[in-house]
């Protein structure tokens, strides 16, 4: 509205407690050409537009997978699967100091020079489209080139954990289905 003042932002812990309480998939984003091969764990990834497929990632401004995937200009997002909490923690850097290597072990599908799929992971592989910066991260976005359809049930992370996804009971009638 005009003439009225912009309301005060929300602080910074405040948010970050109110988006804990958002579960979202647990996602590695990995890309590979001329800068290398990396791969992070991110919180931020999101469908777009079905027309023509796009989808988004955010990533920390001054990471290292933001450069190499502004560099490398492809990038593939891994949904994962239920079962991959270390698959997870591997890329989100749990074992940087005892390897040298986030892919060492990791099964992954593709041509050498592509991003890396991994296998199981339902697989986004982008070219990107466009880069925009928002506050501190890079808003990614990327046209979708192939999919992979992995298993059926994504890991998922909310409020500091990894979760499982499980359908709602249904009532019919009082009885539980």
């Amino acid at each position: 509205m005009q003439g009225m003042p912009p309301s005060p932002a929300v602080g910074r812990a405040e948010f970050i407690t109110a988006m804990r309480r958002v579960a979202s998939s647990v996602t590695v984003v990995t890309t590979d050409g001329s800068a290398g091969r990396h791969g992070a764990t991110v919180s931020a990834f999101s469908s777009v537009s079905a027309d023509p497929p796009t989808v988004l990632v955010c990533l920390h401004a001054k990471s290292r997978i933001a450069a190499a995937v502004e560099a490398n200009g492809r990038f593939c997002v891994n949904v994962l699967p239920e079962h991959s909490d270390t698959i997870a923690d591997r890329f989100a850097g749990v074992h940087d100091g005892e390897l040298s290597d986030r892919f060492t072990g990791i099964p992954c599908l593709g041509e050498t020079g592509a991003p890396p799929q991994i296998a199981g992971a339902t697989r986004f592989a982008c070219t990107v489209d466009k880069v925009v910066q928002s506050g501190s991260h890079l808003v990614v976005f990327g046209r979708v080139e192939t999919v992979g359809q992995g298993e059926r049930e994504p890991l998922t992370y909310l409020d500091g954990a990894y979760h499982r996804v499980l359908p709602k009971t249904v009532q019919t009638m009082g009885a539980v289905t």
